[in-house]
């Protein structure tokens, strides 16, 4: 194995670690209780809609980092 496999191999592998490290401290920071009947107050709707928000912004930099021009494949533009 030459050292540019190596290095490459690497950094693979140490940004998949902190990738998995990040969504795991994002998900432990806060949970939200869902009610079935859908009784929420505007506080909790608030949590709710920030949790899913940075969900949505980790998903958008894993895929700018694994396919850099899906914004443009998926026809939607960047916002």
């Amino acid at each position: 194995m030459g050292i540019l496999e190596f290095i490459v191999t690497i950094v693979a592998m140490a940004l998949g670690a902190i990738t998995i490290w990040i969504l795991l401290l994002k998900k432990g920071r806060r949970r939200t209780h869902v009610e079935p009947e859908g009784n929420y107050n505007i506080n909790e709707l608030s949590v709710m809609a920030e949790s899913l928000t940075e969900r949505i912004d980790i998903l958008e930099s894993i895929l700018d980092a694994e396919v850099p021009d899906w914004r443009e494949q998926s026809g939607h533009g960047s916002e």
